[in-house]
């Protein structure tokens, strides 16, 4: 494939002055941005280490003025990252130096919810947690709950399929979305799945969640919505040794219990979120398990009941049980604080994402501190540990020489033992470009080869998101061969690059 379809083509031909004009004539005054102080702060998503300024910044108030802003975008060879909150964590909305951000944030409304249907329509730039808000009135909420729900939109949710602490119970974000409307490249509207239970054709829907900005832009979504729990309890567990709290996670997936949430905590991460939240964490543990039970109030005490069992016969050497909503919240305030409160011990933090079998938490967990001691840095550990999604927060300095470099070694050896371990480099921060070569280590040629023609077959032109997600053959080949020569990696199928 050559460099236009890959992504890989540096778009020096793109004329900014030319492309700017354009976009004026299609766009209201105050729906496009040019000047230098109006851009930078579109520069980058949460991950703040790699930053670029774009040409300029649309923000299109309906799907018409979309379609007409993406259409001058293509005919001037110019690549398009469409943006929501910028919550991201991976890179992935990231600005094009030669192209031009799509943000969505005045596709900001709620068009509808149907109680009846337990469905709500919302549009991309819709915050998270303002669904389950809206949906508050008739008994309901929407399911998924990100760290970052009350920022995060719904857009954003569907290009990186989160999830969040409830996931285990009741499923990423591609289980509870029905349908997605969508815009081609070339001005092309999708309507991918349909408000029934199943929809003819191939999956599309499926495909839609976690590309990344790489296939279409995204303008509408219809979400299910669940019912509220008549009530909700939270364990929390303390454990005198990592290891046992790991070990604690598969033995109640092993007992059949199916928690509305499980979440563990090291010991470093709990001695930064308590100061910060005071969730009444107990901070002589070396790790901390939060347990979750919803359902009728007979159900939960049967299911408390249970965890409680099977904690004190792993190891757990106190536990506490939630005793009104007001505490329940606490408890899941701080876990949701983690990532903040890391900005408070560290001036800067590089959080990881991937995803492993949770019967070998407890041995990445060993493998984590030997790599604090060979990179030289701190790690807070946070893992949705019920479906083994680990979020190692690294911290480091980056006005220290080094220390970022060193940071990214770190997090990607962690990755790289995820896959080793039989898991994956990602759960639901997507891959951006922050992961862009761990794909090398997760897939060989002949998949890699397969996206990029999934990704010809929405994006020709390759403008969407260029360089992000999905690595070149050949930058694989760099990377392999460089790991090779060092003695970190071997790749048998390398010639094949």
């Amino acid at each position: 494939m050559d460099a236009t379809t890959t992504g890989e083509g540096n778009f020096t031909a793109v004329d900014g002055p030319r492309l700017v004009a354009a976009l004026r004539g299609v766009l209201l005054a105050d729906a496009l941005l040019h000047a230098r102080e109006d851009l930078v702060p579109y520069e980058c998503d949460g991950l703040s280490a790699y930053r670029q300024v774009p040409l300029a910044v649309a923000l299109p108030h309906d799907e018409a003025q979309l379609v007409a802003a993406l259409k001058v975008c293509r005919e001037h060879g110019a690549p398009v990252v469409a943006r929501g909150a910028g919550t991201g964590l991976s890179g992935g909305a990231m600005p094009h130096a030669r192209g031009v951000v799509v943000s969505l944030a005045r596709f900001n409304r709620i068009l509808r919810v149907d109680p009846l249907g337990r469905t709500a329509v919302v549009q991309p730039g819709v915050r998270n947690l303002a669904i389950s808000e809206a949906a508050a009135p008739h008994g309901l909420y929407y399911a998924p709950d990100p760290s970052s729900q009350i920022a995060c939109t719904i857009g954003g949710n569907v290009a990186e399929n989160s999830g969040g602490v409830h996931c285990l119970k009741y499923g990423l974000t591609v289980h509870n979305v029905l349908r997605v409307r969508a815009v081609t490249l070339d001005g092309e509207a999708l309507e991918l799945g349909s408000a029934a239970l199943d929809a003819p054709g191939f999956d599309l829907l499926a495909l839609i969640h976690g590309s990344e900005g790489l296939l279409a832009v995204i303008t509408e979504i219809t979400v299910r919505l669940t019912p509220r729990p008549e009530t909700a309890q939270v364990v929390m567990a303390a454990f005198d040794d990592a290891g046992r709290a790991a070990g604690s996670v598969a033995h109640i997936i092993a007992a059949g219990i199916i928690p509305a949430g499980l979440e563990m905590m090291d010991r470093k991460a709990v001695e930064a979120v308590e100061p910060f939240v005071h969730a009444g964490y107990p901070l002589d543990a070396e790790a901390i398990l939060l347990c979750e039970a919803d359902g009728t109030p007979e159900e939960v005490a049967d299911e408390i009941a249970g965890v409680q069992e099977v904690m004190a016969t792993s190891g757990a050497q106190d536990m506490w049980v939630s005793r009104s909503e007001a505490e329940r919240l606490r408890f899941w305030a701080g876990r949701k604080a983690a990532f903040p409160a890391a900005g408070r011990v560290s001036p800067d933090y590089y959080c990881m994402d991937g995803t492993i079998p949770r019967r070998r938490l407890a041995e990445m967990l060993g493998a984590i501190a030997q790599m604090e001691k060979k990179h030289a840095l701190r790690c807070m550990n946070v893992f949705h540990a019920g479906d083994g999604n680990l979020h190692p927060l690294i911290l480091y300095d980056a006005n220290l020489p080094g220390e970022l470099e060193r940071a990214e070694a770190f997090g990607a050896e962690i990755l790289e033992l995820s896959v080793a371990l039989g898991g994956t480099i990602t759960g639901e921060h997507g891959v951006g470009i922050e992961k862009i070569d761990q794909m090398c280590v997760q897939f060989a040629g002949p998949e890699l080869e397969a996206f990029h023609r999934i990704k010809a077959a929405f994006d020709p032109a390759g403008l969407l998101n260029p360089g992000k997600a999905v690595p070149t053959l050949h930058r694989c080949a760099e990377f392999g061969r460089m790991h090779v020569h060092r003695g970190e990696l071997k790749f048998p199928d390398l010639e094949r690059f």
